[in-house]
């Protein structure tokens, strides 16, 4: 079996779950590719555990460059000639679906469908594009039964399968917290509140930054660490000045998100949306309980190991 596996996104979930089957697949014998930006992350990881790579540069957004990152994906695909292209989130889905119209058996997974992000008339659009789309897709993959409803409710008729999302428990255990704590620097007594993620939009820590205050006023020693990069942190961090300071730690990005949550009483996503995260899975593999806000996929992978509370 011969697959390629095209992703626009280099980090994060979408990220580590197309570089988790891409090794998965190579093990079992088969002939592996990962198509993704040359530079990020995923390409980078790839290479590094024996996985072929060919770069593929591509913007997140859809734009004025969809046409030639099309163009451009086309030229790749042709070139491997795969048994199967398995397409991860919107801007692989587009550019992919629009390069092969059909001629080879195409999985997408959106990974969180694209309309589900937008509102009005891009919300319409996206929908319709999908819809449109539907004839040249043999499988949609989802990662959680949300994601598979919020597709059949758009009119979304290609075949589908939900393979929820999993995390590696031999990476993610139950772990000392003290000890974590004094690795991260991190004071040992104090009740700590962990987030980790892509500062985004869609992750939403403004709204935890905006609650932190009334956490503030009931635990006044409480600690909030915000873990992770992106667009929106230097934003927030100044959008959203918390007193006392100390009681928020900015700490980047980490390349070993388990010490955190090992480190965490409580791990918080405040996600707008998602298809299923992997963060409450890494946490509560690191039995470490979960509060997020009632988005796609949350109450499926939460269940009874945290809170989940209504959007906002």
């Amino acid at each position: 079996m011969k697959v390629v596996h095209v992703s626009q996104p280099s980090t994060a979930g979408v990220a580590v779950v197309a570089l988790e089957l891409a090794v998965a697949q190579r093990n079992r014998g088969w002939s592996v590719t990962v198509v993704c930006p040359p530079s990020g992350r995923l390409a980078e990881r790839a290479r590094e555990l024996g996985v072929d790579v060919r770069g593929w540069p591509a913007t997140r957004s859809p734009g004025p460059r969809v046409l030639a990152e099309t163009a451009r994906l086309g030229r790749i695909l042709t070139e491997l000639a795969p048994d199967v292209v398995h397409l991860h989130s919107s801007k692989a889905g587009l550019a992919g679906r629009l390069a092969l119209r059909g001629r080879r058996p195409t999985v997408f997974q959106p990974h969180l469908w694209s309309f589900e992000t937008a509102r009005g008339p891009v919300r319409r659009a996206a929908a319709a594009w999908e819809r449109f789309a539907s004839r040249w897709t043999d499988l949609v993959v989802c990662v959680s039964d949300d994601e598979l409803a919020a597709g059949q409710g758009a009119g979304i008729t290609a075949d589908a399968e939900v393979v929820c999302n999993g995390v590696d428990t031999a990476k993610f255990t139950p772990g000392d917290r003290a000890a974590a704590r004094r690795r991260l620097g991190l004071p040992e007594r104090a009740p700590i509140a962990v987030c980790l993620g892509r500062f985004a939009e869609l992750k939403g820590q403004d709204q935890l930054l905006s609650a932190w205050p009334d956490v503030l006023r009931r635990l006044p020693d409480a600690q909030l660490v915000l873990a992770g990069d992106g667009p929106m942190r230097p934003v927030w961090r100044d959008r959203h000045p918390v007193a006392p300071h100390a009681s928020v730690r900015w700490t980047g990005h980490t390349d070993d998100p388990a010490a955190f949550y090992t480190a965490a009483d409580v791990v918080v996503l405040p996600s707008r949306a998602e298809g299923m995260a992997l963060v409450p899975l890494e946490a509560m593999a690191c039995a470490r309980p979960v509060v997020a806000f009632d988005v796609g996929g949350m109450r499926q992978s939460i269940a009874d190991a945290g809170a989940v509370v209504p959007p906002g």
